[in-house]
C-alpha cells in the first residue's frame, strides 16, 4: 500500500513550523521520526492532507537535565536515550526500555517524544512517561502549557493535544532512586501485551514513594494506586514483589483482542508487576 496523496512542508524554525500547525489544523501530521505515522499512511488509516516534517528544527534536539527533570526533546531517538551518558545517570530505566522497542532501523530514526505523542497504549515510553510523572508541554503560536503525562492521554491513539499544537518537550522526574521493568511480548520487537514500569524513591532502605504504571492493559498506559500504596513504607525487597503483583492483578480490568482475554492479560499484569519489583530489588 501506498499513502494517500499529502502536501510535505519542512520547516526550519518552530514559529514557521506553528505557524504551518496553525493554518492546516487537524488536516496536518507532525512528522519527526515517522516511525508510527508511516506505517499508519501507508495502510492508509491515517490521511492527513499535510505533512509537518520538523526535523530541519535544530533546537528540537536535545536532552538535559534541570530541575530536578530529564528534559527530552521532539527530535530526540530512541537509541540516543539508550546510549547518552545523560540519559544513562538521570533515567537508567532508558537502558532497559529501549531494547525492547521495535528494531534497530527503528530505534534510530523513531523519536521518544513521538512515540508519547502517538499514545499507543502497549508502547515503552508511554508507560515510563507514566511511572517517572513526566510532563508533557504543548506549544503553539504565542502560547505553551504543560500538562502532566497522567492528564496528557486520554484514550487509544488520543491524547489533549489540540490540533494547531506541537509537543516540543517530555519532561522526565529524575527524583527516584530505584525502578524497575519487565515486557512480555509474542515476539521481540512486537508491542508489549502487557509490561510494567516501577519509579521507586527509597529512604534508607524503606520505599518512600512509589509508582506502577502498566501497558497493554488497557486504552491508554494505566497507574496502579493500590499496588503503590502496597509499596510505601516497606522495606525494598524481594519479598514484596508477590505483594504488589497481586494487589495490581485484583484491580486492573484489562482489554480483550486477538493477543489475549482479559482473563489472561490479569495474570499477565500480576507476573509483570511481580518481576518488575523483583528486577528493583535484586538492583538495590
Amino acid at each position: 500500500m501506498k499513502p494517500a496523496p499529502f502536501q510535505y512542508h519542512s520547516p526550519a524554525t518552530l514559529p514557521e513550523a506553528f505557524e504551518l500547525l496553525g493554518s492546516f489544523g487537524a488536516e496536518a501530521a507532525p512528522l519527526a521520526g515517522g516511525q508510527s505515522l508511516v506505517p499508519l499512511m501507508n495502510l492508509r488509516l491515517a490521511r492527513p492532507s499535510t505533512i509537518i516534517d520538523i526535523n530541519r528544527v535544530e533546537s528540537l534536539d536535545y536532552v538535559r537535565v534541570d530541575e530536578g527533570s530529564l528534559r527530552v526533546g521532539p527530535l530526540v531517538r530512541h537509541a540516543t536515550m539508550e546510549r547518552s551518558n545523560t540519559v544513562r545517570e538521570a533515567l537508567p530505566i532508558a537502558s532497559a526500555v529501549v531494547p525492547f522497542i521495535g528494531y534497530p532501523a527503528i530505534r534510530h530514526r523513531g523519536t521518544v517524544v513521538g512515540s508519547i505523542a502517538h499514545a499507543d497504549p502497549a508502547a515503552e515510553w508511554p508507560c515510563v512517561a507514566l511511572a517517572f510523572d513526566a510532563e508533557v508541554t504543548l506549544a503553539k503560536t504565542g502560547s505553551a502549557r504543560t500538562v502532566p503525562a497522567d492528564a496528557f492521554f486520554k484514550t487509544l491513539l488520543t491524547t489533549v493535544r489540540e490540533p494547531d499544537e506541537l509537543v516540543t518537550e517530555v519532561a522526565f522526574s529524575t527524583r527516584f532512586d530505584s525502578w524497575g521493568f519487565y515486557e512480555f511480548a509474542r515476539r521481540h520487537g512486537d508491542f508489549a501485551v502487557i509490561a510494567a514500569a516501577l519509579a521507586l524513591r527509597t529512604n534508607d532502605g524503606v520505599i518512600a514513594e512509589a509508582r506502577i504504571s502498566l501497558a497493554g492493559a488497557g486504552e491508554r498506559p494505566l497507574r496502579v494506586p493500590e499496588a503503590e500504596e502496597a509499596l510505601v513504607g516497606e522495606p525494598l525487597t524481594a519479598e514484596m514483589a508477590g505483594i504488589a503483583g497481586s494487589a495490581a492483578k485484583e484491580v486492573v480490568e484489562p482489554v480483550e483482542d486477538i493477543h489475549g482475554s482479559s482473563s489472561y492479560r490479569r495474570e499477565l499484569v500480576g507476573v509483570a508487576v511481580e518481576r518488575a519489583m523483583t528486577d528493583a530489588a535484586n538492583r538495590s
